[in-house]
């Protein structure tokens, strides 16, 4: 380890950014244990021990991470649930889901007072894992409990789990019983559009109906925008069936107790042409405009419209309404950009994509986010254009307020790596270096391997000192790729040990 130069006086800011400037997570585990014993009189703050317990568990050193949280928890430091959050999805990301339970059921023994969001991380993650006892347990033991906040959120997270693994009906129980409750949780908005989609896509239309007239006393009241997407989602469902009489009778109630629509909007006589038809897009499509029709336009009412249905993949149905929302004046907002943009990488239309974000958005002067630009970078490396993501990436560096992040880099490495262009891709991470982000272990496996399969020793050499200076540990396949381009015979083996030896005393 380099000398370390240690200020005259140590406080927990100084001591955090000397943790996050090393490229080791086993040297700044040292600079973290020593600085106790230099100042007597210093203690670790919060900040101190998150910027450790990140830095080692998103290495997967996860029994130097339980020392310091196990620390953290005997120093009686002050903790922020956020941190609770990040070390169950490092547990998460490695399978360690026992791990992330035996935790979750410590913390009353540490210094914080509110698990809310670390409770729902570990109830999402136990339904996506389909254990559903367990899922029970969890919510009974401490869904009542002071430390669990906002309970009407873990509530519409539960059901949007149980709902995505096709259990609707238990998402229908949980609904059923929000009421029984000591302290009464009324559904919201959100909890009415989780619970329609759920029970439509498992064909559960006669409950969905039932749900439907129940909303309108419950939210509907007020005919607010924001209902519309709900609303649409049952009566695409009854179209997609065959039932577009029932659709059409269900929206006249929409727009009478619904949507609160004047009697000069409730007029549906161009919709009797439909009663009995066949032709299930065109009557989805003038339901949904009699929808817009019937209520009062609002951005709040095209932007849930829109962007379900970018979500959804219907393309041409959203950009209509897309057009539409801006023939009325609405400006569309940033979150309807990223689902159209989102929708068309997922389709494989990434010039579409990128045409939107270097053209449509600069026309109406909405600006691009990092964001926006990452979806298209993704969807043009995952297409082997990754030539094309690597000049987005300085479109994006001179882009004010919209800086390449991580993710950017990670995704064009990777990229060029799987098209094989490992020059470039080496270039790249050195400028991903430089703004102090760190690859993962697999982007250096895939560019140590690829400079060694195009007799690019230097390099290769080079990048796999920095691979070990960052505490990473290269695959078996990397060593044999060096060896197998370095050596020829016995005493090219020998020179080539010789230079491992030297990267491991300077590391």
């Amino acid at each position: 380890m380099n000398a370390v130069r240690w200020p005259r006086r140590l406080n927990p800011t100084q001591l955090s950014q000397l943790l996050n400037l090393q490229k080791n997570p086993m040297t700044a585990l040292q600079i973290f244990n020593e600085a106790k014993s230099k100042y007597p009189s210093y203690k670790h703050n919060f900040s101190v021990y998150s910027a450790m317990i990140n830095i080692l568990g998103s290495q997967g050193l996860f029994s130097e991470m339980k020392e310091v949280i196990n620390q953290m928890k005997e120093d009686s430091c002050e903790c922020k649930d956020s941190l609770f959050v990040r070390i169950i999805k490092f547990y998460e990301k490695s399978g360690l889901l026992d791990d992330a339970v035996s935790l979750f059921k410590t913390l009353p023994q540490y210094n914080c007072v509110n698990w809310t969001e670390s409770f729902n991380t570990l109830l999402r993650i136990m339904v996506k894992e389909s254990k559903l006892e367990d899922v029970h347990h969890l919510f009974v033991e401490n869904f009542s409990g002071w430390q669990v906040k906002y309970r009407i959120k873990s509530l519409n997270l539960l059901m949007e789990a149980l709902c995505g693994i096709h259990r609707s009906d238990l998402g229908l129980w949980v609904f059923q019983e929000m009421n029984n409750y000591q302290c009464c949780y009324y559904p919201d908005r959100e909890t009415y559009r989780i619970l329609m989609r759920g029970l439509c896509e498992d064909g559960r239309i006669n409950e969905a109906t039932h749900l439907l007239y129940s909303m309108f006393w419950r939210i509907s009241q007020k005919g607010y925008g924001e209902d519309f997407a709900i609303y649409r989602i049952l009566l695409d469902s009854l179209c997609d069936r065959g039932h577009i009489d029932e659709a059409i009778t269900i929206l006249e109630k929409i727009l009478r107790k619904g949507l609160r629509a004047p009697r000069s909007r409730r007029k549906l006589e161009y919709l009797d042409q439909i009663r009995g038809t066949e032709d299930t897009q065109r009557a989805k499509g003038l339901i949904n405009a009699a929808l817009i029709r019937g209520g009062i336009p609002s951005l709040a009412s095209y932007r849930a419209m829109a962007a379900d249905l970018y979500s959804e993949g219907k393309i041409h149905d959203a950009n209509k309404m897309f057009d539409e929302m801006r023939e009325r004046g609405f400006r569309p907002p940033l979150a309807i950009y990223e689902a159209k943009v989102a929708s068309l990488c997922s389709v494989g239309k990434v010039d579409e994509a990128s045409r939107v974000i270097e053209v449509e958005m600069v026309q109406h002067d909405c600006v691009p986010t990092a964001k926006l630009y990452n979806m298209v970078v993704k969807g043009l490396c995952d297409e082997g254009n990754s030539a094309l993501a690597t000049g987005l990436l300085m479109k994006m560096a001179r882009q004010v307020g919209c800086a390449p992040n991580k993710e950017t880099f990670g995704v064009i490495v990777d990229g060029l790596c799987h098209d094989r262009r490992f020059v470039e891709a080496s270039i790249i991470m050195e400028r991903m270096l430089n703004r102090s982000y760190c690859p993962g272990a697999e982007t250096f496996d895939a560019l140590i391997r690829g400079l060694c399969s195009m007799n690019r020793q230097y390099e290769a050499i080079v990048w796999f000192e920095e691979m070990i200076c960052q505490g990473k540990a290269p695959k078996a396949s990397v060593w044999h790729a060096l060896v197998a381009s370095f050596c020829s015979n016995m005493e090219e083996i020998k020179v080539f040990f010789e230079t491992l030896h030297q990267i491991r005393d300077a590391s």
